[in-house]
């Protein structure tokens, strides 16, 4: 649990370790402002209740989560995906070999193929638009990132040099980079 006083209340930030016990004995001391609250975690029936409580002597407002995007770690996988392979990540995904043709990679963060990407690719899959693809040569036949779908035009080869697709006025755009 975080507090910060605001110029006319008293933003509260909930993490899902608070107790009912610490909500009241962190409140007590300080001026009865209104409250602001923010709830970034899973919080329980008994501190919803006292949330209440103290909501209705001060007065209460929630506020949506900050547009804050966890990503928990990276995971390395030092192989080739062969085709079948679905490989799903909560964070960031490094791949150190190729994405055949019928492999999936999949991650909440970015996918980075130090090969080529020939499978299917999906950044951002739990709605980051900032999400990124990047491959050192991107000829997958479709990508995405959060919502976004790309597909490649028909009969067209990869630029087989290293490119990043992103997300840009809500289209995904492809861009080199590396050695130019």
């Amino acid at each position: 649990m975080r507090i910060r006083a605001t110029l006319n209340a008293l933003a509260l930030r909930l993490d899902g370790n608070e107790t009912p016990e610490l909500l009241h004995k962190a409140l007590a001391d300080l001026p009865p402002l209104p409250l602001e609250v923010e709830v970034a975690g899973v919080v329980g029936q008994g501190v919803l209740e006292a949330l209440l409580e103290l909501g209705r002597e001060r007065g209460l407002q929630l506020r949506p989560p900050r547009g804050e995007k966890y990503i928990p770690y990276t995971e390395v996988i030092d192989q080739t995906v062969r085709s079948g392979v679905r490989i799903e990540s909560p964070g960031t995904l490094v791949i150190l070999g190729d994405v055949n043709a019928g492999a999936e990679v999949v991650a909440a963060g970015d996918i980075i193929v130090v090969g080529k990407l020939r499978g299917l690719a999906h950044a951002g899959a739990t709605g980051q638009e900032e999400a990124a693809i990047w491959a050192m040569s991107l000829e997958a036949k479709q990508i995405r990132i959060a919502h976004h779908v790309a597909q490649a035009p028909a009969g067209e080869a990869g630029a087989r040099n290293p490119e990043r697709a992103r997300v840009v006025n809500g289209q995904i755009v492809l861009e080199a980079w590396g050695r130019r």
